[in-house]
């Protein structure tokens, strides 16, 4: 029994003439290019002189390639043995796992009429399919959406069980709107067997999604939230849908990985399942509408995005598991910020990683106790792999300059081989996989990685896609000159370092015989 699912029709581009074929042709052309390109390469390369290079910076790749491996193997182990056992537990249960009410928070702002009015129809059927009592609480800042939602309403028709709730909001962010939702439903005075289904104003929910979601609470009393599988439609070029779908693969497998130990490192604020009682605390309202950081050297930095590791953060802090459902799925619409692949791929890493990074320090604070020692590794891992990432390709363009073009060539060689291999990890995962994906891959890696070692330096930089916001910390003209000098400075310290350590591993490499 297979825990992954496949694409569900309505959550994939339809299939142009010959595209398998095209395709087809396009992964044996790349890997004709790799074998290629290894035959160009003398024998003497893997000779004991000529291999220290792929011994002192193979090193730290097997290293990460172990790790990565790793993660593979605790995935296959969720999908294919403990998870299956989970849901076969959930489905005995009955009626005895259904919860007493479901409430549906969905937030919309700035988001085309089109793609408004899927999210919303999407919710209304699912709040009556799953057959439980609902309510949905659209938080909405425009006028517009408020009588959408109303048409909407009044033409799906659904039945007493299910009722509406409209909470008005200024256009200050997501993170007010979601306050302002959790308060209305703290009205309610939720029972503990209540639900909360957050849902992003982009994100449309699946057949089933809630039901599945639902019982899984039941078998698992200890996890206070938990998010779902993602796949989606992106407007945009092939290499930016490519792109998004290769990044939602990459997250299947990371998140099936820490699920293991029911220990996930974020609750998507695509859509999440929450119980009612942990997010109608003041505690946790509190830390998603006003949560902010006290950086050593910066002072207070509040979080203008990252709302869904504000949540995690919360949930985790108050003493509850986190979870991911394989099997659940959610289709996202996805609108990149600019018509170029390479501007919207560094905005968008740029808001994640910086949302990451901020997250990470508290995070670790809490311990191997509280998460694990796995999961408490690999957020101390996410420090060091920024420069890790950047290690190989920077020895490999010295080595190649001071010593031999071949370095060079080995490197890509090598580079092309394991993103395959990680590639067909990604398959078995359950995600479909293309050709260009090798190579995405690989740009994500070096150009993500440079990104990380930006943000690292500058948290307090934080801006909304969508809403065109950017974070004012409203300090007055010493301090904005001395955060952002004091940031350079350290920046260019640690990439001075980080270059020493990469002339020395090159530059002094010792002659063997």
């Amino acid at each position: 029994m297979s825990a992954s699912i496949e694409p569900p029709v309505d959550a994939i581009e339809t299939e142009r003439p010959f595209e398998g074929l095209r395709e087809t042709a396009e992964w044996l052309a790349m890997i004709a290019l790799i074998m290629a390109v290894a035959m160009l390469l003398p024998h003497s390369t893997l000779t004991p002189g000529d291999a220290y290079f792929l011994v002192a910076v193979g090193f730290v790749g097997m290293w990460r390639y172990t790790l990565r491996a790793i993660h593979f193997l605790r995935a296959m182990w969720f999908l294919h043995v403990s998870y299956p056992r989970l849901r076969e537990l959930a489905e005995r249960a009955g009626s005895a796992a259904d919860p007493s009410h479901v409430y549906f928070l969905a937030t919309s702002f700035r988001i085309d009429p089109h793609t408004t009015g899927r999210v919303y129809r999407a919710v209304i059927d699912e709040a009556v399919a799953c057959g439980y009592p609902a309510t949905v609480v659209a938080s909405i800042v425009e006028y517009g959406d408020e009588l959408l939602i109303k048409g909407l309403w009044k033409h799906l028709n659904p039945p007493d069980r299910v009722s509406l709730k409209f909470v008005r909001i200024p256009g200050t962010g997501k993170r007010d709107g979601l306050a302002y939702g959790f308060r209305a439903i703290s009205r309610d005075v939720p029972d503990e067997r209540a639900l909360v289904a957050v849902v992003d104003g982009d994100s449309v929910l699946l057949p089933g999604v809630i039901r599945r979601c639902a019982q899984m609470f039941h078998v698992l009393p200890k996890v206070g939230a938990l998010t779902t599988n993602e796949f989606c439609t992106v407007h945009g070029g092939r290499i930016v849908r490519d792109w998004h779908k290769m990044r939602f693969a990459e997250r299947h497998l990371n998140m099936c990985s820490m699920a293991l130990r029911h220990r996930v490192l974020t609750l998507t604020g695509r859509m999440s399942l929450f119980r009612a009682h942990v997010v109608t605390t003041p505690e946790f309202i509190a830390d998603v509408e006003y949560d902010s950081a006290l950086h050593w050297r910066l002072g207070r930095v509040k979080f203008l995005t990252g709302d869904d590791k504000s949540s995690w953060f919360s949930v985790v802090r108050l003493g509850w598991d986190t979870f991911y459902l394989p099997d659940a799925a959610i289709h996202t619409i996805e609108h990149p910020p600019d018509p170029s692949f390479l501007k919207t791929s560094r905005t968008l890493m740029f808001r994640w990683y910086g949302n990451s990074l901020r997250q990470n320090g508290r995070a670790r604070k809490l311990g191997p106790h509280r998460l694990g020692w796995f999961t408490w590794y690999v957020l101390q891992d996410q420090r060091v792999q920024m420069w890790a990432g950047l290690l190989g390709l920077s020895a490999a363009l010295l080595a190649s300059v001071r010593y031999n073009f071949y370095y060079l060539l080995t490197y890509l060689v090598w580079i092309g081989i394991t993103r395959y291999l990680m590639c067909l990890m990604l398959r078995l995962g359950g995600h479909r996989v293309g050709p260009l994906y090798p190579s995405l891959m690989y740009y994500n890696q070096i150009v993500g990685s440079m990104i990380k070692v930006f943000v690292f330096f500058f948290p307090d930089r934080q801006s909304w896609t969508r809403q065109k916001t950017v974070l004012k910390r409203d300090l007055d003209g010493f301090h904005s000159w001395f955060n952002d000098l004091s940031s350079r400075i350290m920046l260019f310290t640690a990439v001075s370092l980080f270059a020493s350590v990469i002339v020395t591993i090159v530059l002094l490499k010792p002659r063997f015989g």
